[in-house]
């Protein structure tokens, strides 16, 4: 079906640089000259004086799908002051740094309430009678909308906002409202195929997971002895109500009795040319990389931007422990440097470099981290709390073992992740592409759009937010600088 999509028959030039050509029947306005910016409240006076319940919106409620999280209500009274205002209907755009960029924002059609208030960090659209308002969503989610509203972005690092005025002046294709309706249901149509088969995806991406962390688990626990298969003829108490029992022969000392945290960092005195890769919160998986590092100099980089890495460390989060964040630095060949937001946990001569990182990315380790650590938003551990954990550790003939029993077990399991990961982000790369086609008129759906079938109850259900997406993770510059010193 998308192979016979054709252009339009006749096309003019928009006059703006980024949008090119358009059908030659589009008009191009102004965002402000289509729809109203940030709507008062006091249309909303009634609900106030009966303190009636209104759905209200964190920034973590709503994705970059397109969807929300509309569970929760609360007295209007209480939300009134210090909240973003808006309507059933309306479009919500994500304000701040990285959220806009990641494409955080939705059309509230299905909003429960008639109206609802959330995160100040939200912009607020409201369509007039020229544009329909899911159309007005699917301008603020084209790629050109975002970067161009990331360059006028005005504030401190970590904190920089998208102005209002951007926004208001941003120009948009608007074709005639049937067009519209069209575009709208043609892309409804492929956004549930493509975050169906995503979904599938993530699914698969999950159950390796869990059977590559199965593996990971009975081996740094002991409770199958690798060499053989079997379990150990005898065990010990551990001592330690997380672990239970280990093998009789494994010791069992804190964490920092094994590794030196934290052993090398840069000076404040480091040459502002000097360069390095960086890696930050947010681009770690368990026990992968998200991304590439960037290569960043001394003088321009983050002031968390501090931990040296060598080969053979292990690098675990500190901060927003929940994301589970560990990674086995398996390069030398150039300089690596990690945020404050990790402990750096360098391997002592009694223990094998690779275990310790199978070590602290096994669920046994990671949920203990996560169960100690303080704080609601931003949960943190202390350096000090995580080097005094007990872990077992077996003689290093036995460590060798464990390493290269779960690198062969694990590595089939780890390519076939990548590769899904791989087709997800292709799929986002698709969808972008296709958005930014149909909606500034590159090609004409609406003969298409007309054949398409009514989906089902069941094909229209929300489907799970993405999982894998590490990028989502919008971290501030306040909470990095933790350093995880008691």
């Amino acid at each position: 079906m998308i192979a016979n999509l054709k252009p339009y028959a006749a096309y003019k030039d928009s006059g703006v640089e980024w949008l090119g050509k358009v059908p030659a029947h589009w008009e191009v306005r102004r965002l402000k000259q289509v729809a109203r910016l940030n709507p008062g409240k006091t249309e909303a006076s009634a609900l106030l004086e009966q303190n009636a319940p209104v759905t209200f919106l964190p920034m973590e409620r709503v994705y970059a799908d397109g969807r929300i999280e509309a569970t929760e209500h609360l007295p209007i009274s209480s939300v009134w002051n210090g909240f973003t205002y808006f309507r059933r209907g309306d479009v919500i755009v994500a304000k701040i740094t990285p959220c806009f960029e990641n494409g955080k924002g939705a059309c509230l059609y299905t909003l429960p309430t008639e109206v609802g208030f959330g995160s100040t960090e939200f912009h607020v659209l409201r369509a007039a009678n020229s544009i329909r308002a899911p159309f007005l969503y699917r301008i603020t989610t084209l790629p050109d909308f975002r970067r161009l509203g990331a360059d006028e972005m005005t504030g401190a690092a970590g904190q920089q906002r998208v102005p209002a005025s951007f926004i208001a002046n941003f120009t948009v294709p608007c074709p005639p409202l049937p067009e519209q309706t069209a575009i709208v249901r043609f892309l409804d149509y492929m956004d549930r195929r493509i975050r169906r088969y995503t979904r599938a995806k993530q699914k698969l991406i999950k159950l390796l997971e869990e059977y590559r962390q199965a593996l990971i688990h009975q081996a740094v626990t002991g409770q199958i002895d690798v060499r053989t298969g079997q379990p150990y003829p005898a065990y010990k108490p551990s001592g330690v109500e997380w672990l239970g029992e280990v093998p009789a022969h494994w010791e069992l000392k804190p964490l920092k009795r094994w590794v030196r945290i934290n052993a090398s960092v840069l000076p404040d005195t480091t040459p502002a040319d000097y360069e390095f890769r960086y890696i930050d919160i947010g681009t770690v998986g368990t026990g992968f990389l998200t991304r590439e590092p960037p290569q960043l100099r001394f003088g321009n980089a983050p002031s968390r931007a501090r931990r040296v890495l060598h080969m053979g460390d292990t690098i675990i989060s500190t901060v927003r422990t929940y994301l589970k964040a560990v990674y086995y630095v398996d390069r030398d060949a150039e300089a690596l440097v990690c945020s404050t937001g990790f402990a750096v946990l360098t391997p002592g001569p009694s223990t094998q470099p690779k275990y310790v990182s199978y070590l602290v990315q096994s669920n046994t380790f990671t949920d203990r981290v996560t169960a100690e650590s303080v704080g609601t938003a931003y949960p943190a551990i202390a350096e000090g709390r995580l080097g005094s954990f007990y872990v077992p550790i077996p003689p290093l003939p036995e460590q060798t073992a464990i390493v290269e029993y779960l690198d062969a077990q694990t590595a089939r399991l780890d390519a076939a992740m990548a590769a899904a990961r791989r087709e997800i982000e292709l799929l986002r790369e698709y969808r972008e592409r296709l958005i930014a086609d149909v909606v500034t008129g590159k090609v004409d759906v609406r003969e298409i759009a007309a054949q398409l079938p009514e989906e089902t109850e069941e094909e229209t259900e929300p489907l799970e937010e993405e999982t894998t997406s590490i990028e989502e993770t919008d971290v501030e510059e306040s909470e990095e600088e933790t350093d995880g010193e008691e």
